[in-house]
């Protein structure tokens, strides 16, 4: 049995007038056919919330296999992470994929520890790190400090490449100094319309065509003139003049990620940490979600079905819309996606480096990064990431031949014998943050909660954050829901 849809359909349709009508709603434009806006309750429609949950309740709507007071989509950092600070014994977790992880997956072979990309973790929050390190006793986990490098020409400067022009050729160097000094010809910073114009306007045109166009155009895999000025924000190096030429001659290159740390079994060892002492059958992996019943609050897997009463979802804002029956409109929520190769050879390479951003063009790879100086071992093991459009489909056999190639000509492989390799896609990688991403994902999310669905995670939200904001937010949704009465 369903009960009627609120814009005049029923619970199992999701098509005509009340499709129309969510979707307006969602975009923030008020339904042409049908009631109120979707999902925006006021007072009665709460009581309508409360008693449709009731019917629920009672089973006087759709069936399902299995109920459960919390459903959890995705065994990453987020998933895990809510399922652990919430403590409910009625609480499932669904993962796709055969393992848990997400992004953080770590792979063994032929000697090698890699990560399905350079993962590595900056905690500020000390007693969230302390809390996981407890969880992993026996565990060797490094608090590393970062030597990040630039390659420009033919020479590595230090990172990030804006406070360190010094260490540039004479003629690069008077370049971007005079460009930096009468940078205010550019227009104001405060102005600025997107993200090119305020690297442009904030460090002057030679820096920003020398390094941060580039790179980051390489990372993106898009115009930076599409991407919203805080594209990175707290993440991104900022410094202005006087920080720049202080550091001539008082290096000071701190950032977020100053200090990292590393188990030597991978970021993986955080992840079982997250999962540690969840109770037996807790994690359901191989079982993947296929479609949402935002009315009924049933979600359809490869195996069954199961009703929840709240459900928290760290997959893609975009693919949960469209698991819901309500996609976003075309182009507003977009993304990049990363190949990353692993890659293992037979003897040692460039020493003194956690990670060089390359910025030129004819190299594939935006950044390399080095396995073997975290744990100092004997062996070369590289990341190495290529940015993709996110229709792209990339040759991955003829890439990693042009990949070789390329770490050839900087000098990072002379004569080493690749022992070892491995290749993930990230779909997605870093999304496109623009004003109209950002205002479509605060409120298709706002929507989702109003139905007790809660997209969380770096991907969940649409956002650029760290592994760290992702435990966090899942703690603070935990907290939450654990403070709310059983039928609020």
């Amino acid at each position: 049995m369903t009960w009627p849809d609120r814009t005049g359909g029923d619970a199992t349709g999701g098509t005509g007038a009340a499709a129309a009508g969510r979707f307006a709603g969602w975009c923030g434009e008020m339904p042409r056919t049908g009631g109120s806006r979707r999902l925006a309750f006021g007072g009665g429609q709460a009581r309508l919330r409360r008693a449709a949950w009731g019917l629920l309740e009672s089973g006087m709507t759709s069936r399902a296999d299995v109920e459960v007071e919390h459903l959890v989509i995705g065994a990453g950092v987020s998933g895990l992470a809510f399922a652990q600070f919430h403590g409910a014994a009625d609480a499932l977790v669904v993962e796709a994929e055969d393992e848990i992880g997400g992004y953080c997956r770590t792979v063994h072979r032929d000697g090698f520890t890699w990560d399905f990309s350079g993962h590595f973790f900056h905690f500020k929050n000390a007693a969230l790190e302390a809390w996981l390190r407890e969880r992993m006793p026996g565990d060797e986990v490094r608090t590393v400090v970062r030597r990040s490098r630039v390659w420009v020409g033919d020479r590595l400067i230090d990172f990030p490449f804006q406070k360190n022009i010094h260490q540039l050729p004479r003629a690069d160097f008077l370049a971007c100094l005079h460009d930096l000094h009468f940078r205010d010809e550019e227009g104001p910073a405060e102005e600025a319309r997107n993200f090119e114009e305020l690297l442009v306007r904030r460090f002057g045109r030679s820096i920003a065509e020398q390094f941060l166009i580039p790179y980051n155009e390489k990372l993106y895999a898009c115009r930076l003139t599409g991407l919203d000025r805080d594209a990175m924000g707290r993440f991104f190096p900022w410094a202005d003049e006087d920080e720049i030429i202080r550091n001539f001659r008082r290096p000071d290159n701190a950032s977020y990620n100053a200090t990292f740390t590393y188990p030597r079994g991978g970021a993986i060892r955080y992840v079982e940490a997250l999962a540690h002492g969840l109770p037996e059958g807790t994690i359901r992996t191989g079982e993947r979600v296929t479609r949402i019943d935002l009315d009924a609050r049933i979600a359809h897997t490869s195996r069954r079905t199961i009703r929840y009463r709240h459900c928290i979802s760290s997959a893609p804002l975009d693919r949960l819309l469209a698991l819901c029956g309500q996609p976003a409109p075309d182009g507003v929520l977009t993304s990049n996606k990363v190949l990353v190769f692993n890659l293992g050879f037979d003897r040692k390479g460039w020493e003194g480096v956690h990670w060089v951003y390359f910025p030129q063009r004819d190299l594939p790879f935006y950044r390399v990064g080095f396995y073997d100086n975290i744990h100092d071992d004997e062996r070369m093991s590289l990341y190495v990431e290529l940015g993709y459009a996110n229709a792209a489909q990339p040759d991955v056999p003829g890439t990693l031949a042009r990949v070789l190639d390329g770490l050839r000509r900087v000098g990072i492989i002379d004569g080493h014998r690749l022992v070892a390799h491995h290749s993930v896609t990230l779909d997605p990688a870093y999304v496109h943050l623009s004003e109209r991403s950002r205002a479509f994902a605060a409120q298709a999310r706002s929507n989702l909660a109003q139905d007790g669905l809660h997209s969380i995670g770096r991907y969940g939200a649409w956002t650029y954050c760290s592994i760290e904001d992702n435990m966090l937010e899942a703690r603070a949704l935990a907290e939450q829901l654990r403070r709310a009465t059983p039928h609020g």
